[in-house]
């Protein structure tokens, strides 16, 4: 059976840092859901317009390709999946089993991370409206984002 492993959280929490580390230490692929937004989505989010589930559904369809178009047994996967219609399309259509971890981090912390980033087109001014969206699947293992990376991959791996 294969195996996608959900790093999900809203802008900031450090879901593409933790997904890396741990493609890094396990040598199982990374996919960055960030890489599949259309320009329409990027441009929509750097003028701080909210995506609507019609603007994420080419981004969803584009994951799920690359997803189940991977052979490989294990997959990590960065990606907000913050509301329902987006983890919903992922549990019907993925071939690989889904595991999701949230990684928790406060309003406060999250402003900070955003306010100092540079290279990244999510405003700041987004974060009210992911943090209203967020709807963490019931099966989410929920991990303290505003731990250290490696104490964050280690609890992780723990619950693989």
């Amino acid at each position: 059976m294969r195996h996608l492993y959900i790093i999900m959280g809203p802008a900031g929490c450090g879901k593409s840092s933790i997904a890396a580390e741990l493609s890094a230490q396990t040598g199982w692929p990374m996919i960055e859901a960030d890489a599949h937004h259309s320009d329409a989505n990027v441009a929509k989010q750097a003028a701080g317009i909210p995506l609507t589930d019609a603007d994420r559904a080419s981004w969803i369809d584009s994951m799920i390709g690359a997803i189940n178009g991977d052979e490989h047994e294990h997959l990590w996967l960065a990606c907000s999946a913050l509301t329902p219609y987006v983890q919903n399309r992922f549990l019907a259509e993925i071939d690989p089993e889904c595991h999701w971890f949230l990684l928790d981090v406060s309003r406060q912390e999250l402003s900070r991370r955003l306010s100092t980033r540079t290279d990244h087109f999510m405003p700041p001014s987004l974060l009210d409206d992911q943090l209203e969206a967020l709807s963490a699947p019931a099966q989410a293992h929920r991990i303290n984002g505003e731990q250290t990376i490696p104490q964050i991959c280690e609890d992780i791996r723990a619950l693989i």
